[in-house]
């Protein structure tokens, strides 16, 4: 060890003579340098300071003035040396805690010069209704909307011990998870996802816990590339509903911190953002996997709801710009048989593969389409003569009924009908009885038919499986119908999109079928993914005894139980007139502008 030290020793005495002849031959070379200055006025100002000075009297001659340059670089060159002399007799941690100091110096200044983020300019809330209590009167809907309750509340409980501040929760290893779409950082998306359900459902000390958490320990300055799509539906869309449902200031700041993180994933030649960007950096790109480094219909075509919201309370009109430049660029181009194919190249403004759903790719790109309409008071008739359009052309190419009788939407692959559907596509069933109302040509009937026939379909595809939840996706040709064929389309991840529908049906219908739709799923959950340590999703719905993916996912506290706790409640919680959902369940407030314009934009329509 002794030989170690001694030769640690002297490499720092040569490090330090060698030092101290580079600095002493910089010195040497600048003082040298003065002398072969060509002695002309166009260069007098190279007199090392002097010429600023305040001279006793402008009658120096330029000799003088050499005479007394020369003394100062003289006495310039001895502190140089002396200084240099000192600092090489001081240990290595001295010098790093020198170091240190400077650093800390600096940060300092740049903290004074500034003060961080402007506070945002007041703007009139929205009326808030109806966010509490919706009791229902009869006992037994009380009694499962009660039980529901004890489901959030087991979910969050666990979340809480095993996983809290990751991004999800492995029930049944007890402990964090996290997947690619949150960079593998620990944002706590449980947590921001679940806090409107908790407040809805009048569990305050959880929701307390959530915010002190946010509070203290959500930071956006972390070097992790996230999913714009999903950030921007969990993070951003959490934060809002949060602000807007308990008026908490710090839920809207950090949901401004983090969209500012997100707007560098506009810079592309189009417009149309990257899929993913690194929070830190800024740097964005697309999923490999995409057609042709193509973005994605459904993640580009999903941001419209919460960046109008941001333009509002911010006034920036950035957020507002960016999204309608979307679509106004989505409106100038053609499209085949009127569909709009799930891939955009961001470079060339083209589309990708031929590739058209309503499911996974596509699906909230028309939900956002009809929401943004909802959302503006029913101002934005842009936005509801686009949904109309692209429903009319689904209903032509991708709407068909089954042989025995079941109406399903399947998906355009290169001019081909694939008879098949996915859990994701079932929400469509609730968007078509929200968007019934104000339908073109007194369809209106038409379309809550419509969607009437797609929740009857998606219930079937959880009734003809041994749990009675339903797979992935399913198929509807061969003889088999709604029921999945392959095994990997077998799994049930506790998505919500089928109970979305019901709920959406129950309130326009109030036909009692859908809360007893509702409860049947309840109980399957209950039983067949309930675990001590929460709920996990499983991989085969058509087996009596499934192996478990040991998943608690995020959306299952904001969607799946939120979605569940409104069926069993009154219609006055949460009002259809004064709330929209975003595509993660999160209810933004309509923006009842009147005379009010939001940056950026021109006056609305009616």
């Amino acid at each position: 060890m002794k030989g170690g030290t001694n030769k640690v020793s002297l490499k720092w005495l040569s490090e330090k003579f060698i030092l101290l002849l580079i600095l002493s031959a910089f010195i040497t070379l600048c003082f040298g340098a003065f002398f072969f200055l060509p002695d002309n006025s166009k260069h007098k100002r190279f007199d090392l300071g002097l010429e600023g000075r305040a001279h006793p009297s402008h009658r120096h001659t330029q000799g003088g003035e050499a005479c007394l340059g020369t003394d100062k670089i003289r006495a310039d060159h001895e502190r140089a040396l002396q200084e240099a002399k000192e600092k090489l007799r001081k240990s290595r941690e001295e010098l790093q805690a020198e170091i240190q100091t400077e650093k800390n110096k600096v940060m300092e200044d740049l903290k004074k010069k500034d003060p961080g983020p402007k506070p945002l300019p007041p703007v009139p809330m929205p009326k808030v209704v109806g966010v509490s209590d919706g009791e229902p009167p009869e006992p037994d809907v009380k009694e499962k909307r009660d039980k529901i309750r004890e489901m959030m509340k087991h979910a969050w409980d666990s979340y809480r011990q095993y996983g809290w501040g990751h991004n999800e929760l492995k029930p049944l290893a007890k402990k964090g998870h996290s997947t690619n779409i949150f960079g593998n950082s620990q944002l706590g998306a449980s947590i921001v996802d679940a806090l409107d359900t908790l407040y809805i459902m009048g569990l305050h000390e959880e929701f307390k816990d959530g915010q002190e958490w946010i509070e203290q320990n959500l930071d956006f300055g972390v070097n992790a590339e996230v999913s714009v799509f999903e950030v921007n539906i969990r993070f951003i869309g959490g934060l809002l509903a949060a602000y807007y449902l308990s008026g908490q200031e710090v839920f809207k700041l950090k949901a401004v911190q983090l969209a500012e993180k997100l707007l560098p994933a506009f810079n592309t030649p189009t417009g149309i953002p990257w899929a993913m960007v690194n929070l830190k950096s800024g740097v964005g790109r697309n999923w490999g996997w995409a057609s042709a480094g193509s973005s994605i219909l459904a993640e580009f075509g999903t941001l419209h709801m919460e960046f109008v919201h941001l333009t509002y309370l911010t006034g920036n009109p950035a957020y507002y710009q960016k999204v309608m430049h979307i679509r106004k660029l989505l409106a100038k181009m053609d499209r085949p048989n009127g569909l709009y194919p799930n891939y955009l190249n961001p470079r060339t403004g083209r589309w990708g593969q031929h590739h058209t759903s309503v499911g996974g790719l596509g699906d909230s790109f028309y939900e956002y389409l009809l929401k943004a309409w909802l959302m503006s008071d029913k101002t934005d008739s842009e936005a509801r003569k686009t949904y109309d359009d692209a429903i009319e052309a689904i209903e032509r190419h991708l709407i068909r009924k089954s042989n025995g009788g079941l109406t399903f939407i399947g998906e355009w692959k290169n001019g081909h009908l694939e008879r098949k559907m996915g859990h994701l596509a079932c929400f469509a069933g609730g968007m078509f009885a929200l968007g019934a109302d104000g339908s073109p040509d007194d369809k209106a009937g038409h379309y809550l038919q419509l969607g009437a026939e797609i929740a009857h379909t998606c219930h079937e595809s959880y009734d003809r499986t041994v749990l009675k939840l339903g797979p992935e996706a399913f198929k509807f040709d061969s003889g088999l119908e709604a029921v999945a064929v392959r095994q990997n389309e077998k799994y049930y991840i506790l998505r919500p999109e089928v109970i979305e529908t019901y709920w959406y049906m129950w309130r326009f219908t109030h036909d009692p079928k859908y809360r007893q739709w509702g409860w049947e799923a309840a109980q399957a959950i209950d039983k067949y993914c309930r675990v001590s340590g929460g709920f996990s999703g499983v991989k085969d719905v058509y087996s009596s005894n499934p192996t478990y993916d040991d998943v608690q996912q995020s959306f299952f506290l904001a969607e799946t139980l939120k979605y569940l706790y409104l069926l069993f409640s009154s219609d006055d919680l949460m009002p259809l007139e004064s709330w929209v959902f975003n595509t993660e369940a999160h209810p933004l407030p309509v923006l009842h502008l009147g005379n009010i314009t939001l940056p950026g934009s021109e006056p609305a329509q009616r």
